[in-house]
């Protein structure tokens, strides 16, 4: 990326928007909240900008807080939130529209023509430069997924864009669903490799993967039946008096499909009736509560407006490793021992769609009080730092490329709901919603 570009990302507005079929919704917050907002966004898009390969469009996994490259390792996902990026930063005049059109075309002529796939799904991980398949990793059905996510989202952004618009279709439409299935009525498979076939664990218990059935049920070409939304199970948990359905995992299992599926104000005709979108502001409000509770044990960690614990990076025996530690146990079960005073930005940040009364003034209580300590590696070039322990002292060098899209997108949904406007626009997804009883409420 060249100077002048760097420049205008982090500050200097020099190029008019382009409008993708959107308006901008009227901002309840102060000048201030939309000053920090604007910044962490710009700053979390400077990342899929400057850490995409510019041949493939597929977006490295993680980097240094401020643009150091680590890896030419490549995530599935990840692109796909670099694919929503562009259209984010088309609309607010942080890139010219032809630059993030372009790159946009190069990521689908890549993922369509060169990256290998078996039936249409994508390995987990890829070289960037290459598009090999990295770490003998699997075909991934929900990383496929969530790359969807950016290219049905680009699709409708950049509509006038024949070329964009062809090329989307056919990554979507060539995607066999019912393969995934691997025999099961309704339960699709977590992925499947060249060495031991499909993988033993079915996504059937509330995760992350409900964009992953939506695009199922919604294929124009392969999909599977509406009753598999229903097949998977919903366990409820009541923590501090907020009663919601979990899943034993972090809290980005209650963010990642709200990125691109906008779930307000609908609410399930069958099973337990779920307001989805109600649900995850409940996970979040509970999961909030249970970092206060932990104050106890980590008082410089936890508190009001200092609390977030998410799959992330974590310090153990002197080696930074990847945890996917959660929330609230259920009760009677013990907390996960592995939590340590460990704050991840991103919990906070993934939940500024759902509620921004606790994760704004979370977030902006962060940066305030820990860039004074820790300087620009807690918050740099890419927006914040991974994960820090304020207990311990430790602040993760890093960035991953997830935890900073879902940053970058649900601060765009709390501030216009742009992203949930242009994946709704898609007709497949809302025959799909029709289908399994996700209807408005009156």
């Amino acid at each position: 990326m060249n100077r002048r570009i760097a420049i205008f990302i982090l500050g200097v507005a020099l190029i008019v928007p382009v409008h993708c079929g959107s308006s901008r919704a009227p901002s309840p917050r102060s000048p201030d909240d939309e000053a920090f907002l604007e910044d962490l966004s710009r700053r979390t898009f400077l990342f899929f900008w400057e850490q995409a390969d510019p041949t493939t469009g597929l977006v490295r996994d993680r980097a240094g807080v401020n643009g150091e490259r680590r890896t030419d390792i490549a995530s599935i996902a990840a692109t796909g939130f670099g694919l929503t990026a562009l259209c984010i930063a088309a609309e607010r005049g942080w890139i010219a529209a032809e630059q993030a059109r372009e790159r946009a075309r190069t990521t689908l002529r890549f993922l369509a023509e060169r990256a290998p796939q078996k039936n249409g799904w994508f390995y987990h991980w890829m070289n960037a430069r290459t598009g090999a398949r990295e770490w003998a990793s699997e075909v991934s059905s929900i990383d496929t997924a969530l790359l969807l996510g950016g290219v049905l989202t680009v699709r409708h952004c950049f509509d006038s864009d024949a070329e964009i618009v062809a090329l989307a279709t056919t990554l979507y439409e060539r995607v066999d669903f019912p393969w995934m299935l691997n025999g099961h009525p309704t339960l699709l498979a977590h992925g499947w490799t060249p060495e031991g076939g499909f993988l033993p664990f079915r996504w059937d218990t509330y995760s992350e993967h409900m964009i992953l059935y939506l695009l199922a049920i919604a294929s124009p070409t392969h999909p599977i039946s509406p009753e598999a939304w229903y097949a998977w199970r919903r366990n409820p948990i009541t923590y501090a008096g907020y009663t919601y359905i979990y899943g034993a995992a972090p809290l980005f299992i209650h963010q990642y499909s709200h990125a691109w599926i906008d779930f307000r104000g609908r609410r399930e005709e069958g099973g337990q009736r779920t307001d989805w979108f109600e649900n995850s502001i409940r996970a979040t409000r509970a999961h909030r509560e249970f970092c206060l509770r932990l104050a106890r044990e980590f008082p410089a960690s936890y508190s009001e407006n200092v609390w977030g614990i998410t799959a992330s990076d974590c310090l153990r025996n002197g080696q930074v490793r990847y945890c996917d530690w959660g929330g609230p146990p259920p009760p009677g079960v013990p907390r996960d021992g592995r939590i340590d005073g460990t704050v991840v930005p991103s919990a906070a940040a993934g939940s500024l769609m759902f509620t921004p009364e606790i994760a704004l003034p979370a977030l902006r209580t962060m940066r305030e009080k820990f860039v004074t300590e820790y300087g620009e590696r807690f918050y740099g070039r890419y927006g914040f730092t991974d994960a820090f322990n304020p207990t311990t002292g430790w602040v993760n060098a890093d960035v991953i490329g997830i935890s900073v899209g879902i940053t970058l997108l649900s601060a765009e949904n709390l501030r216009t709901g742009r992203v949930w406007s242009w994946f709704m626009r898609n007709p497949e997804i809302a025959r799909a919603m029709t289908l399994i009883g996700l209807r408005p409420e009156p």
